[in-house]
């Protein structure tokens, strides 16, 4: 691939230009807010001036509602010798396209599985993509040339193929992405008439629920649109088990002995139930998950600490698999949870002691 044009300059467009870019790709970027793809071009990721000739991929990077009339307007002008978008929703542009009547065997469906809370061109960089999943939806007419247009852009953002149907991977997503989105966006909205002495005991886990909640809306609202059905299913299991999980809650209040046993096993049922669908959840680099060793170590919030923790495991010889730090309420203070293989936490527990860090337990 020596030239590409992306047409919408989003967080998405401007990552997939800003990679391209940097691997020698000429790429040419376009946008129906001009002030965005200037942004775009002015942080490396090509040049927003059209192209003069066909390219080679054109990568339509726009909401979903506006996929599939985008590339129907690109298919018409022979933009390039071959095209794609990476909408997050697969088979309702399809389905639309084939409704215009386009030859659609220069047309791939495509799904990066990477974003951010932020959008817009100022959110995107050129990793954004890396080591993560990136689906594909050919179909039988999709053209070899264009199924390896879209290989060779995979490769070049450094993520890992996954072809998959493109009604499958609706129905995937609004599994494991949409329907999150929305549960996480509810729970958040519990705390904003909440009182302020709630709020304020706000911990790890709830900051771990509500994080994605940050996201824009108006995005969301158009992802959702595209692909409501999938997750309305979704939502339905989950309102089953909310239902269950309330007639549980209640019969916990009752003075019967039998009801508040019947209680007791409906919330064991739901938590065992999401211990195991937690652990199906893949691990470190897509491999079965592991069980780790947790290093909670105290940290002042300051310049240089994370830094020299991460420096005295290395010293110590051990590999931190995982991270999270919890910040302490009211203190310049957090806690940094070091996850390690559970034969080197005695090893990482022991050295940093003797470097002089408080461990917690």
């Amino acid at each position: 691939m020596r030239t590409a044009l992306v047409i919408g300059t989003g967080l998405i467009g401007t990552s997939v230009a800003l990679a391209l870019a940097s691997r020698g790709v000429i790429v040419h970027l376009t946008d129906h807010d001009e002030e965005r793809a200037r942004t775009a071009a002015a942080l490396g990721a090509g040049t927003d001036e059209p192209p003069e000739a066909t390219v080679d991929l054109a990568i339509v990077a726009v909401p979903p509602a506006h996929t599939a009339t985008t590339l129907a307007a690109a298919i018409r002008t022979d933009t390039a010798r071959g095209y794609l978008d990476v909408a997050s929703v697969k088979g309702g542009p399809r389905r639309e396209l084939e409704a215009l009547g386009l030859d659609l065997s220069g047309y791939i469906g495509t799904h990066p599985m990477s974003g951010k809370e932020r959008s817009g061109p100022l959110a995107a960089t050129a990793d954004l993509f890396e080591g993560r999943p990136w689906v594909l939806t050919p179909t039988p007419r999709t053209d070899t040339e264009v199924l390896n247009l879209a290989l060779e852009l995979v490769a070049l953002c450094r993520a890992v193929p996954v072809v998959m149907d493109a009604d499958a991977h609706d129905r995937a997503v609004a599994l494991v992405s949409h329907t999150p989105q929305l549960i996480s966006s509810m729970v958040a909205a519990r705390l904003r008439e909440a009182d302020e002495t709630a709020v304020r005991l706000c911990g790890q886990g709830i900051r771990d629920v509500t994080r994605i909640a940050a996201s824009d809306p108006r995005m969301w609202v158009d992802i959702l649109s595209a692909n409501p059905g999938p997750v309305a299913d979704v939502l339905s299991g989950v309102a089953a088990d909310l239902d269950e999980t309330v007639k549980a809650l209640r019969a916990l209040e009752s003075a019967d002995e039998s009801r508040r046993k019947d209680g007791v096993e409906g919330i064991e049922d739901v938590l065992r139930r999401g211990n195991d669908g937690r652990a199906r959840v893949p691990g470190k680099h897509g491999a079965a998950p592991a069980s780790y060793e947790v290093v909670a170590v105290l940290i002042g919030d300051q310049p240089g600490e994370l830094a020299r923790i991460f420096a005295d495991a290395g010293r110590a010889g051990v590999n931190i698999e995982d991270v999270r730090i919890e910040h302490a309420t009211g203190q310049q203070a957090g806690l940094v949870q070091l996850m390690v293989e559970p034969a080197a936490a005695t090893i990482l527990t022991a050295a940093l002691r003797e470097r002089g860090w408080s461990i917690r337990h």
